[in-house]
């Protein structure tokens, strides 16, 4: 197939850090919007968050039905347009369930890049391995932006500038997608090209229903790491950083270098088996979680950097799979269902995250994330080897 625009790449690679950017914002100067509205603690205003990430895991299924049948160029258009818009509004709220529903409503537009987006970027890729790692470093970096854009906005101009400052970002990049997404002259479902091996139905079932097993795992740990760090950090580093805006910075730098795994896993996935490559990664969780868990002053920052390269980088496997086993004309609704799935059950870690801290404390809740990580892997342990694949796999033809 012929080469995608460059500037339309890095677009869809760009829309990966705005996606995670924007679910973040929240959990960043959630102190300082708790401080506006009255709360006592930031972990009261919370679960007042939560209607996002709910509604990025249920958007996701009717996102990627929309994006192979309608067209995925008018949903991306969606995307940028909803996010931006929602963004402003979350900046307008004037009290928690205000905010509340605009967060849920930027969740319903977030929703749409990964079962639209990825499968659309991949559509053309020679190494779909490379492919999604560099969309994955790019989405993480956006992660890294969320912390440091954010505590520098609140502490320059409060918390409703880190919605409008990236809300006008994200419009202006939907208008450049205009200019530059190539049009589409079928819908994804139309086209005959198909996934490189074609499995027997009893095969493909058990992949998937390990990779959606898995997904649900690794989401509760990205959401609870991702949602907690900023407030963690915070709290071990009282007394040697009591400034904001600095634990944004400490903590973007964890994320950009922890980006770089998914660039290296990524390479790795086009020259090596799936199963052992994932099983290694998702080994190293557990410990390292273990060790945040107990870490105390500057060792949290070396604890934490540890546990988000191996939480990152177990992100490209279950689109690596799906690139490997599924056809593109579905491959955006099968990303949804499994998005669905996996962010319908870790959205309640967001919701959880505040009480749970409250109750008890960080270094309990990240020793039951060291628990999730064992259970990942066991899942894991259950997905077919690349020999078994192969071994009653057909080769597709179009």
């Amino acid at each position: 197939m012929p080469p995608q625009p460059r500037a339309f790449t890095l677009l869809l690679n760009w829309a990966h850090a705005l996606d995670h950017l924007f679910l973040l914002i929240f959990a960043a100067a959630v102190a300082a919007i708790a401080a506006d509205f009255g709360f006592a603690r930031w972990e009261d205003l919370m679960p007042y968050g939560t209607g996002a990430f709910v509604m990025f895991g249920l958007g996701s299924a009717p996102a990627g039905r929309l994006g192979d049948l309608w067209g995925r160029r008018r949903m991306m258009l969606i995307f940028f347009f909803g996010m931006g818009a929602s963004a402003l509004l979350a900046s307008l709220a004037q009290n928690a369930w205000q905010l509340a529903g605009a967060l849920t409503l930027l969740g319903a537009f977030s929703a749409i890049y990964h079962p639209v987006g990825i499968p659309m970027l991949l559509q053309h890729a020679a190494q779909p391995g490379r492919t999604i790692g560099f969309n994955g470093l790019v989405g993480n970096l956006g992660i890294a932006a969320a912390a440091v854009l954010t505590g520098l906005l609140v502490q320059a101009y409060g918390w409703r500038s880190a919605f409008v400052v990236p809300g006008l970002v994200c419009i202006a990049s939907g208008f450049a997608f205009v200019r530059f997404a190539p049009h589409e002259s079928e819908p994804p479902a139309q086209r005959t090209r198909k996934a490189p091996l074609s499995l027997p139905p009893q095969m493909l079932a058990r992949v998937f229903v390990v990779m959606t097993a898995a997904a649900i795992a690794s989401s509760v740990l990205f959401n609870f790491t991702t949602n907690g760090n900023q407030q963690l950090m915070a709290e071990r580093l009282h007394g040697l950083v009591n400034d904001p805006a600095r634990v944004g910075l400490l903590l973007g730098a964890v994320y950009a270098v922890a980006s770089v795994a998914q660039l290296v896993v990524g390479r790795l996935i086009d020259r090596y088996a799936l199963k052992p490559l994932y099983l290694t990664i998702l080994l190293a969780q557990a410990p390292l979680l273990a060790l945040a868990a107990l870490a105390q002053g500057w060792w949290i920052f070396a604890a934490l950097l540890g546990t988000m390269v191996v939480i990152f980088g177990a992100i490209p496997f279950t689109d690596a799979m799906i690139v490997r086993y599924v056809d593109d004309r579905m491959r955006s609704r099968v990303a949804g269902m499994r998005l669905t799935v996996a962010f319908g059950f870790s959205s309640a870690v967001v919701w959880g995250l505040g009480p749970m801290v409250k109750a008890s404390s960080f270094t309990v809740a990240l020793l039951g994330m060291a628990a999730v990580a064992l259970l990942t892997a066991a899942v894991v342990a259950w997905l077919p080897g690349d020999q078994a694949i192969r071994a009653q796999a057909q080769p597709a033809t179009a």
